[in-house]
């Protein structure tokens, strides 16, 4: 089995370095798919260092285009049985992908959903507001999907290749959460949640999803959840 993990990145110069040691030190057979998102900060500089590593492929988009952009030419270019999508600014642990896709390879999942909040793990406590955001937009996309998620817009998602490759990915932005969500429910995938950490940041620590992406994160329940 062969792991690919990719990772969005946009102006993660504080950080990149130690998510990419911390991607490659698991103990997996696995490539990793860096896609920048035009950074402006030093963190294209940082990446064209790991260019010679034969396990890391960094594709360098000519503009700014979002996460769910980043992620749609990353998956164009993985060749693993398993995709998993990393962020880049070390809110989540890479030590936890066995647990992510511990009930794809036991043959009982498709698609696998690393809970923030179905989790006895250890949690950074954070924004309120963000929290209720959250809940109420994968309250919303559960009620479209008919699922019955605990997290609809974690970072941590898990695929078997052929799911991801079988699906067009529309959203630019942060609606890829809902959107991918709603596409795999539509398509009767087994969708599996496991509790995970979340070292969650704020703000002056580099946060960039803000309330306008769950505006369009609530068109795209609506979007993808009722009318696709």
């Amino acid at each position: 089995m062969k792991l690919s993990i990719v990772m969005p990145v946009y102006n993660e110069c504080d950080t990149i370095e130690e998510i990419v040691k911390r991607v490659m030190d698991t103990e997996l057979e696995k490539e990793l798919i860096i896609v920048d998102d035009y950074s402006t900060d030093d963190t294209r500089d940082i990446l064209k260092r790991m260019d010679g590593d034969p396990n890391i492929k960094v594709i360098y988009h000519d503009k700014n285009m979002g996460k769910g952009a980043a992620l749609r030419t990353g998956f164009r270019h993985v060749c693993g049985d398993i995709v998993i999508i990393q962020d880049a600014d070390l809110e989540y642990n890479p030590q936890e992908y066995d647990k992510m896709l511990k009930p794809i390879l036991d043959g009982k999942a498709d698609v696998v959903y690393g809970s923030r909040f179905m989790t006895t793990e250890e949690r950074r406590v954070l924004f309120f507001w963000h929290y209720l955001g959250n809940s109420f937009l994968t309250l919303l996309s559960n009620m479209t999907t008919n699922l019955n998620l605990s997290d609809m817009e974690t970072c941590y998602k898990a695929f078997r290749i052929d799911v991801i490759k079988n699906i067009n990915i529309e959203e630019d932005r942060f609606g890829f959460e809902p959107e991918i969500t709603a596409k795999v429910a539509k398509r009767g995938y087994r969708i599996y949640e496991v509790g995970i950490s979340y070292s969650g940041r704020d703000y002056p620590e580099g946060k960039k999803i803000t309330w306008k992406d769950g505006v369009r994160a609530l068109w795209c329940i609506i979007k993808y959840g009722i009318f696709a």
